[in-house]
């Protein structure tokens, strides 16, 4: 899961998710101001990339 979060003029914080890294990456780009995109990953989420060792 992708989280993109935006901080506005007002002091607001709005959160979007989205279920792939190519639309989050798209929507990043349309959006303007101060802004974040994060992936979450569960451990226990078998489809992540992340490797432990």
């Amino acid at each position: 899961m992708w989280v993109m979060t935006i901080y506005s003029k007002g002091n607001e914080i709005t959160m979007f998710e989205f279920n792939t890294e190519k639309e989050a990456r798209e929507a990043f780009k349309k959006v303007r101001g101060c802004k974040i995109l994060s992936e979450v990953i569960y451990f226990n989420d078998d489809s992540s990339s992340l490797t432990l060792n």
